[in-house]
């Protein structure tokens, strides 16, 4: 009887925490009330819209395989019809298991169950990114993709305020955090992961200043490495974005290496190279396929061979969008990265001022993301020109006459369209069947 109640007793215990002292299993008294009127609405028009697209998604994409098959050459501007199909296919797969999961968000809001429907507002943002994605292999840049970005930007506050225990574990981790950095700054450790596990704190802030600062390096490396080693003496513009000196693939490519190596800083060298030539070739590969596949743009092709007359495995088995001797420039890269650049790095970043770290960040993330949904814009348009496409809309129209391509191919000097390669459509998308 003492065990018992002892147990007991030490389950009433307030250990000072917020609401259920962070137990999952023990909902706050602020968990359990109701969610507000037009949150369970929106759920409710949310299961409804799961339910009528189920059927509407299933027409349309038979449809579409049907067409494909039958009279590829109404409806496919490339030529690779198991390409297209195949993306079809996946869309279906995808927009199916979005709807089951959009009922089912949808319930969860009605009956308000705040940490389920927590829990299936981050599944869906994963499979509305995915729909996104594809929805621009087959479609491109359109108002097929207003419905699931506003869906995006609708399960993002969702994700963070439905569950108030969540809200208040962030909270509390947000003020902790607050207290952490300013220790770490008098210690000058500011920026580095304090638990020792890896080397630098792998937080929002320091790894958008980690990709801002690759997105330049990359660029004045691969400006460089052409005029020196390529075309010797011969300046090429290699920026990727519409506006700016930026290499956005450099900067994604940091982030990835650093989160990838982060807890390898201390490894031996020849492990953090190969996991950098690994991460970095299948990146570079991976980029250059949906770059090909959205907009028929090629920026990049390598050679099948690694020397004169010895074919190069990497090469072919990713069909020259990245090589061996790219492989290994990306796990010296990476060599480099961790063991000299990052640490520098840090202390660049730490140079912004403490008053000013998230104002700044939070303004020029806005900068960037309109510079690369301009730059998205721009290569969507510049490939309906060069397939045969007339501006069609306003959106169109502007970029036509600011972004023509001329001005395109003398911005991005290493890239040519070629629409046969794509995965595109010529045919509108209902927006139910996204």
């Amino acid at each position: 009887m003492s065990t018992s109640s002892d147990s007991i007793e030490a389950a009433r215990t307030d250990y000072g925490l917020p609401g259920n002292d962070l137990d999952p299993q023990n909902p706050t008294v602020e968990q359990r009330k109701t969610i507000p009127l037009i949150i369970r609405v929106y759920g409710a028009l949310c299961a409804l819209d799961g339910i009528i697209s189920l059927p509407l998604m299933g027409a349309y994409f038979g449809v579409m395989v049907y067409r494909l098959a039958l009279g590829q050459e109404g409806v496919l501007i490339g030529t690779n019809l198991t390409l297209t199909v195949t993306m079809t296919v996946i869309g279906s797969i995808l927009a199916f298991v979005a709807s089951v999961a959009l009922i089912l968000f949808g319930w969860t809001l009605i009956k308000s169950y705040r940490r389920d429907a927590g829990r299936w507002a981050y599944a869906l943002i994963v499979m509305t990114v995915g729909q996104i994605l594809i929805g621009i292999m087959l479609q491109g840049i359109g108002v097929h993709l207003i419905r699931p970005a506003v869906q995006l930007t609708i399960l993002t506050a969702l994700s963070a305020t439905i569950d108030p225990t969540l809200r208040e574990e962030r909270d509390l981790q947000r003020r902790l955090r607050d207290l952490e950095d300013r220790e770490a700054a008098e210690k000058g450790m500011l920026g580095r992961d304090l638990t020792g596990e890896g080397y630098i704190k792998l937080n929002f802030f320091n790894l958008f200043w980690v990709f801002m600062v690759c997105c330049v390096l990359g660029l004045i490396i691969e400006i460089i490495f052409h005029m020196v080693w390529v075309d010797p003496g011969v300046y090429q513009n290699r920026a990727g974005l519409l506006f700016g000196p930026f290499s956005p693939i450099y900067g994604f490519g940091a982030v990835l290496l650093t989160v990838a190596l982060n807890r390898f800083y201390k490894k031996n060298f020849l492990i953090i190279f190969l996991v950098s030539a690994v991460i970095g070739g299948v990146f570079e590969a991976a980029v250059s396929w949906w770059m090909q596949t959205s907009f028929g743009a090629i920026a990049w092709s390598y050679s099948y061979e690694l020397l004169p007359g010895i074919p190069d495995p990497m090469a072919i088995f990713f069909q020259g969008r990245t090589s061996t001797p790219f492989m290994i420039m990306w796990g010296i890269l990476g060599l480099f990265w961790i063991k000299l650049c990052l640490p520098h790095l840090l202390k660049v970043i730490n140079l912004i001022p403490w008053k000013m770290r998230y104002s700044l960040t939070t303004v020029v993330t806005v900068l960037m993301l309109v510079n690369g949904v301009m730059t998205l814009q721009s290569l969507d348009c510049w490939f309906c020109r060069e397939s045969g496409l007339a501006p069609s809309s306003p959106v169109e129209e502007f970029y036509a006459e600011y972004f023509d391509n001329e001005y395109m191919a003398h911005r991005f000097q290493t890239m040519t369209i070629h629409p046969d390669s794509s995965s595109r459509v010529d045919s509108p998308v209902p927006q139910d069947a996204q």
